[in-house]
């Protein structure tokens, strides 16, 4: 059996794993996180950072800096919310979600309670209808919160699930088990939302871009996506393996709640520059940003913030990660038609005209 999460109450630190590794650990001080990279970790000539906002050094880091890389891994909004009352814990309580759920993150990073990594590595395949009964409780229980053997974490504000997906069979992953797929039912206020998603995710990749595989599934009644998680791939024994990831709001050292241009966070000017200063060579990632970019602008994917973007760890240098969660969302005249990040001057598409491109790509370095 797994390793059982301890009640955050009397969890006082968390070990940081990352690509099976331990890392570093992230303890609570006077109410504020901590992390310091363990020596052993710092010695390896292989080693490699946490995150661009979180640099490889000897010496601890407060609050202020390393908070915005580990929150980043939890869930957004009222979702958070019902993960923290499901966990009997503060939703202001980074730590102790993390401690609750934050086994299997995005990336490849693993918080791991106590000094020991979980046993068991195994997966529970599902029956149609434990999976349907699964994805109906989802709502009540998000990321299936206190459920032994589980603790599963990702960034957002819709219900989701990680799972194990072998082409035929879906399943949760236990213990140390990697997920290889996101399971994303229909959000319950986005009328055909997986329909609109795996369209988007479709012509993405018909027109050349990068982006994440999905597909849609029937299970009982109804439709679900799937999406495969490009932070994984194949080892040599055919177990699937994680990769590293950050989103662009942890490389910045932005907090999740910051995400968007509005309310304080990253602009598109700050992204460009991210990748400019993180990866080597640069201008195949600048023109893959540029193209996402204009793609999002042009479905009408309004929510297109920084935590939409990530970069992938998979060589000697960064890349930008596939895109993923592209949704139309202009199409639905209850939803904002403001974009999460301007355009030159503008937060409607509607309004950008030649000379905010033009802004843009001015201000971008373009």
């Amino acid at each position: 059996m797994a390793r059982k999460a301890v009640a955050s109450e009397i969890t006082t630190s968390l070990e940081v794993w990352l690509l099976n590794q331990r890392a570093g650990t992230l303890w609570l001080k006077d109410g504020e996180l901590q992390f310091q990279y363990g020596t052993l970790w710092l010695e390896q000539p292989q080693a490699i950072a946490l995150s661009q906002s979180l640099p490889l050094q000897a010496e601890p880091f407060g609050d202020r800096a390393c908070r915005p890389f580990f929150s980043g891994f939890l869930p957004d909004s009222e979702l958070r919310q019902r993960i923290a009352q499901q966990c009997q814990v503060s939703r202001s309580n980074d730590f102790g979600l993390l401690a609750a759920i934050g086994g299997d993150c995005a990336g490849a990073v693993n918080l791991v309670v106590g000094d020991q990594v979980a046993e068991a590595d195994a997966v529970e395949w599902l029956e149609q209808d434990q999976l349907s009964a699964l994805l109906d409780d989802l709502p009540q229980r998000p990321m299936l919160a206190r459920r032994d053997g589980l603790r599963l974490s990702l960034a957002g504000d819709q219900d989701k699930l990680p799972v194990v997906f072998d082409g035929g069979r879906i399943g949760l992953p236990l213990g140390s088990r990697a997920s290889t797929h996101i399971l994303k039912p229909a959000i319950a206020a986005v009328e055909g939302s997986v329909i609109n998603e795996a369209f988007c995710m479709a012509l993405g990749q018909a027109m050349g871009l990068q982006v994440a595989d999905a597909e849609i599934l029937r299970t009982g009644k109804r439709q679900v996506l799937v999406v495969r998680r490009y932070a994984r791939h194949h080892g040599d024994d055919e177990r699937w393996l994680r990769l590293h990831q950050e989103d662009f709001c942890q490389a910045l050292g932005i907090p999740p709640e910051l995400k968007y241009q509005n309310e304080g966070g990253p602009d598109l000017n700050a992204c460009f520059k991210l990748l400019l200063r993180a990866t080597r060579p640069n201008a195949p990632q600048v023109i893959r940003l540029l193209d996402a970019v204009v793609f999002n602008a042009l479905i009408g994917n309004n929510d297109a913030h920084a935590k939409n973007f990530s970069l992938l760890y998979n060589e000697r240098s960064p890349t930008l990660a596939p895109l993923y969660d592209l949704l139309c969302k202009a199409v639905y005249p209850t939803l904002t038609g403001k974009m999460a990040m301007k355009l030159g001057s503008k937060y409607l598409f509607g309004e950008v005209q030649e000379r905010h491109w033009e802004q843009f790509a001015k201000a971008t370095g373009l």
